[in-house]
């Protein structure tokens, strides 16, 4: 950063700065879905802005301490606010979902599916990441890019359904309202 090398220290300080971001990304996420009532659509929309984020942290990151902090915990923001809302706001509303009708094995399975499968990115986003650090730190940061970009995509199901039920719902309540007329 800034031509110097740091120690183990203050990289490790340093890198705790993202997990703070996201404690914020994560109070962020779940206000706004929260009040715009579209768990997909903040997700999806975290997703996007995160590619964006860890763009300029890789690309101005090394410019000055300041800059790395500030793109630093910008990109916790982004990359895990819509963790936070997945991981917690998903499991409640499956959980509360008519199908599952108090079966408290099957919020179970569905709490662990969801748990699961961030083992998997979990256990694999290391192991990958440092394979391709070994080539290059740009590889890395293409690779979680196109990460974010994939999980974007994987919930435009859910957007498009949100953005359908937010139309169909302002169009009953404006025939609603032309027939008070």
């Amino acid at each position: 950063i800034d031509g110097k090398y740091l120690s183990d220290q203050m990289a490790g300080n340093l890198s705790t700065l993202f997990d703070v971001g996201g404690v914020f990304g994560g109070i962020l996420a779940g206000h706004i879905s929260d009040r715009l009532d579209a768990r997909a659509i903040t997700a999806a929309m975290f997703m996007y802005c995160a590619i964006p984020a860890l763009f300029f942290y890789r690309v101005y990151g090394d410019v000055s301490l300041y800059t790395n902090i500030a793109l630093m915990f910008v990109a916790g923001v982004f990359v895990n606010g819509p963790y936070a809302l997945i991981t917690t706001a998903v499991s409640a509303d499956l959980g509360t979902h008519s199908s599952l009708s108090g079966n408290s094995r099957a919020l179970a399975t569905v709490t662990a599916i969801i748990d699961g499968t961030g083992s998997i990115g979990a256990a694999f986003g290391p192991m990958l990441t440092g394979y391709i650090s070994t080539r290059s730190w740009s590889g890395v940061f293409m690779m979680l890019m196109a990460s974010a970009l994939v999980a974007g995509l994987l919930l435009t199901r859910l957007v498009m359904a949100e953005v359908a039920a937010k139309v169909q719902k302002a169009r009953s309540s404006s025939s609603s309202m032309s027939l008070e007329v």
